[in-house]
């Protein structure tokens, strides 16, 4: 019985399954904080208050900010996905089977690293935005805002917004949001083939996987990249081995990663009323 793979194909299916995920896998690991290349099964993310500037007299010691330091560990899970390549199926087919399954693990690893950001985002519950029996608009936007601003939360590129798919149609029939005479030609939602939009200087990003609960309201999230951390242990990789019972390869697309909740001042969760007309 032959216990050799060829090493051609295994090279490629790694290279095929780290593209998927890089490329169709998480929508949202860099909208957060981000440690790669963890030892251990748990990850530290240092938090830190803020400081206040004092006046010193003439020579006299320059005073101490007294900044509050606090950390938020992470701890990292295992995940797998796998599935079998028949050898004969693959000369029968005109579709590469390799790169189906190459792009299925890539995918399903890609939604279990949104899942665990997004677990961590629902965690927050100092700033809620009520539904009001209402899904989103352009009031609640701007009362996030309002919110971010409030706390001092920075205005520096790092502000994100993940909403339902129906909140984005319903974004997108706000003037503000989608009229070139609001944002101007370059920033309109149509302007380009990437799901995502500029505005209110927020990256707005639909999603299917945000939670909704029985009463068919949906929690969609207004958040700063440094209130949530993401840590791998282990980025995805490829375990392709060769069984000639079956006549097939077994390959396993596995991952070690986790996510936590840093800082609740910088994430607003906005609830929006998703029940059918």
């Amino acid at each position: 019985m032959s216990t050799t793979i060829d090493q051609a194909f295994i090279k490629h299916f790694e290279r095929e399954v780290h593209e998927a995920y890089q490329r169709q896998g998480s929508k949202l690991r860099n909208t957060v904080r981000t440690i790669n290349n963890i030892n251990g099964g748990e990850a530290v993310f240092q938090k830190v208050g803020t400081g206040t500037a004092s006046t010193k007299s003439t020579h006299g010691m320059v005073p101490v900010m007294n900044l509050d330091h606090s950390n938020v560990s992470v701890t990292l899970e295992d995940y797998y996905a796998g599935d079998w390549v028949d050898r004969l199926d693959e000369l029968k087919t005109n579709i590469d089977e390799r790169q189906v399954i190459a792009a299925a693990g890539a995918n399903a690893l890609g939604r279990k690293t949104d899942e665990m950001i997004i677990n961590a985002l629902n965690a927050a519950d100092d700033h809620v935005i009520a539904d009001g029996n209402v899904g989103l608009t352009l009031d609640k936007a701007l009362e996030a805002f309002e919110i971010f601003g409030g706390n001092d939360v920075p205005d520096d590129g790092g502000r994100f917004a993940v909403v339902g798919w129906k909140q984005w149609s319903e974004l997108l029939q706000i003037d503000e949001f989608s009229n070139a005479d609001y944002i101007g030609a370059e920033q309109l939602p149509f302007s380009s083939i990437t799901q995502a939009k500029m505005w209110l200087g927020t990256v707005w990003i639909p999603h299917s996987g945000l939670p909704v609960d029985a009463n068919d309201i949906r929690s969609c999230f207004f958040y700063h990249k440094t209130a949530v951390g993401h840590a791998s242990g282990s980025d995805v990789q490829t375990d392709i081995t060769w069984h000639g019972d079956r006549a097939s390869f077994f390959v396993n697309n596995m991952m070690s990663q986790g996510a936590g909740l840093i800082d609740e001042a910088g994430i607003v969760v906005i609830n929006c009323d998703e029940t059918p007309d």
